[in-house]
């Protein structure tokens, strides 16, 4: 268990942080705020990167289906970021799946919506 805590490079040797870190440096590097990054702040941007991923995979797979199937599934993640006040800031990157048939009625149910609105406040203008 210590072992996947701490993770393992190519050559065995454990590892503080199980995410690459240049891929991290990559991300942090595509702000144009950040000119340099310390190499401690790097593995601490990764380590909290993981533990937050933990939490929010254990915390899909105690709250959603997954103990019954024995599986975390993209339904239970998406159910977490909808429901989950700690994590709705990641509702429009863990959207519900939905058919795409389903998607196009609800486009056109709105296109109809705000045609009958802009036709109302339109008549409203001409009286």
């Amino acid at each position: 268990m210590a072992d996947a805590a701490l993770g393992r490079d190519k050559c065995g040797e454990q590892r503080l942080v199980s995410l690459p870190l240049s891929r991290i440096r990559v991300i942090m590097k595509s702000s144009p705020e950040v000119s340099s990054i310390n190499q401690e702040a790097l593995v601490l941007t990764a380590k909290a990167t993981e533990l937050f991923v933990q939490y929010l995979a254990s915390h899909s797979y105690r709250h959603g289906s997954g103990k019954e199937k024995k599986a975390l599934t993209y339904s239970d993640l998406a159910n977490t970021a909808e429901e989950a006040e700690t994590f709705q800031f990641l509702a429009d990157i863990l959207p519900k799946k939905m058919l795409a048939s389903k998607y196009l009625k609800m486009l056109r149910e709105k296109r109809e919506e705000d045609e009958n609105e802009d036709g109302s406040s339109h008549e409203e203008a001409e009286s």
